[in-house]
């Protein structure tokens, strides 16, 4: 257990309640065509960084953990920094290692998946590229090669099309290759299909309980081979393009089958690796196989009796999955423990898209509170609906809640993550993310005069970018090109201002210093009235 933070000896810390709001999906990047940030009608934010201390932080690549820094940030790692003060090794980069160094394949999760196999399927289902931030296809290449060797006869992929994290109809570019990949494997004694696949949200990969009905059309697809049949996956994607004119993370679900026969359903004695290593979106397809009679979400139909593992445990709290390839890292020293040993009362919002990035991804990927009674965590129910058709999202309901806990006079400490430019950014509609950027500055100009109201203070950041580059990047002039959506998180930094028209003359910037994601937690104890952690990454500001 943490000890309680220390006092500053040269700074009381902020007079009223401190705000940390995550504009999630805002980067910097160059004002241009393709830069929704820039052009949204943005007065406030734009004043913000005209009047107020600004400095830019690293939100990609080692600086939150990621192998290397061709590595976009994304919420999840840029949460755990924020939260936790310090950078951990992160999925892919721990995956990457466990597979180089052979431990995935001598764990005993991996010698059960290959042996309760034994006159069954191996089964493979994750999301189908290498954006490196939910999967990565080489991981899968990996794991098929290895159970080749291990004496696998039967391996069949799920494939859950991205065109989010990567170019945004780039599906083929990852199966055509795979399929050579694949017949370059095959052989009378090893028998390896794609055999069922979609759009990532579409099915399988909904997240916080949001949307259960994804997850009910993934299971109907991977496991019971219900739904339009096609001869391959090119096949489908190419029908599917022509019929909708849809982006690959919105394709329908689709089964490939020969004379009307699937040739992957999933079955008893056969096993199944979820290959995402990111949690988020793989926590409800695991509760799905591994749930009892007790499982009400949706009609599961046939329950097969298979051994499953996700690529690393999901949620550490609630052990999901039971079975994994990989150990998650251990984040410890968290900035919510340190406060709550303290005795500071935190107050943590955001609608449900974000809701579990600041409670579980901010608290070091874990479930529950640290204390119930020094802690409130409000959730705003998200839209069902596709962002872009109402790309304010709940902004206005978050800024509602987020006033009446600073009015309340109950919290020391608040944080809340505005949604909007990251999911909609998402979408690739420019139209639609510029108005979920107009959204956001309309709240901040909500908040802003209330947080003067009760003498408190500011931290006004990003997880990483998004919004800021809405089409893909000419890489010989670096300009957007028109019409080539980019649907992906960015390598752009992120801002920080610090809002406090009441202690600022205390305290300055560091404008020298190159800071990321993780420094904003020692800030923000400094702002309290604190010292950080020895084992934190340093602060951004330098006291008078």
């Amino acid at each position: 257990m943490v000890k309680p933070l220390k006092k500053l000896e040269n700074f009381k810390g902020v007079e009223g309640p401190l705000v940390t709001i995550v504009m999630d999906g805002i980067g910097l990047a160059p004002a241009n065509d393709g830069n929704a940030v820039y052009l949204a009608y943005t007065p406030t934010l734009d004043m913000l960084m005209k009047k107020y201390p600004m400095i830019t932080l690293k939100a990609h690549g080692t600086a939150v953990g990621l192998p290397s820094d061709d590595d976009m940030g994304n919420s999840e790692v840029g949460h755990n920094a924020l939260g936790a003060g310090q950078v951990f090794a992160q999925g892919a980069k721990l995956v990457s290692a466990s597979i180089e160094s052979g431990k995935m394949f001598s764990s005993d999760t991996w010698k059960k998946l290959v042996n309760s196999c034994d006159s069954g399927t191996l089964h493979f289902i994750g999301l189908f590229s290498d954006g490196n931030v939910h999967s990565h296809i080489d991981h899968l290449k990996a794991m098929i090669i290895k159970a080749k060797e291990d004496g696998v006869k039967r391996v069949r992929i799920h494939i859950l099309l991205d065109g989010r994290d990567v170019g945004e109809t780039s599906a083929l570019d990852y199966v055509l290759p795979f399929e050579s990949f694949m017949s370059g494997l095959r052989s009378p004694d090893f028998d390896i299909r794609i055999a069922s696949g979609g759009g990532r949200m579409k099915i399988t990969m909904d997240r916080y309980e949001a949307d259960w009905n994804m997850v009910k059309n993934g299971w109907y697809t991977h496991v019971l081979g219900e739904g339009r049949q096609f001869p391959s996956a090119e096949e489908a994607i190419k029908t599917y393009r022509a019929e909708l004119g849809v982006i690959d993370q919105d394709l329908p679900p689709f089964v490939i089958a020969e004379n009307g026969v699937p040739v992957g359903t999933i079955n008893d004695g056969d096993s199944v690796v979820f290959f995402n290593f990111r949690g988020d979106r793989a926590i409800e397809i695991s509760r799905a196989f591994e749930s009892g009679a007790e499982f009400d979400r949706f009609d599961r139909v046939r329950v097969p009796k298979v051994f499953y593992a996700g690529m690393l445990e999901y949620d550490g709290d609630l052990h999901i999955p039971a079975n994994y390839l990989v150990p998650p890292p251990e984040i410890t020293n968290t900035m919510s423990e340190y406060l709550v040993q303290t005795g500071i009362t935190q107050f943590a919002l955001s609608e449900t898209q974000k809701f579990g990035h600041v409670t579980y991804f901010w608290n070091g990927n874990r479930s529950g509170k640290f204390s119930e009674e020094l802690e409130t965590y409000v959730e705003v129910p998200s839209d069902v609906v596709p962002f872009e058709q109402r790309p304010w999202m709940k902004c206005a309901e978050i800024t509602d809640k987020l006033i009446e806990a600073l009015r309340s006079g109950k919290y020391r400490y608040l944080r809340c993550n505005f949604p909007n430019g990251d999911m909609v950014g998402h979408t690739g509609s420019l139209a639609a993310t510029r108005i979920s950027v107009e959204a956001l500055d309309l709240q901040l100009a909500r908040i802003l005069p209330v947080i003067d109201e009760v003498k408190g203070a500011a931290i006004i950041t990003a997880d990483h970018g998004n919004a800021d580059e809405m089409f893909e990047t000419d890489k010989k002039t670096g300009l957007p090109k028109p019409g080539k959506a980019k649907t992906s998180h960015t390598l752009n930094p992120v801002p920080m201002i610090i809002y406090d028209n009441y202690t600022a003359d205390k305290y300055s910037l560091d404008r020298e210093g190159r800071f990321g994601l993780s420094s904003v937690a020692a800030t923000t104890v400094n702002l309290l009235g604190y010292e950080a952690p020895e084992m934190w990454d340093a602060s951004t500001i330098k006291f008078s």
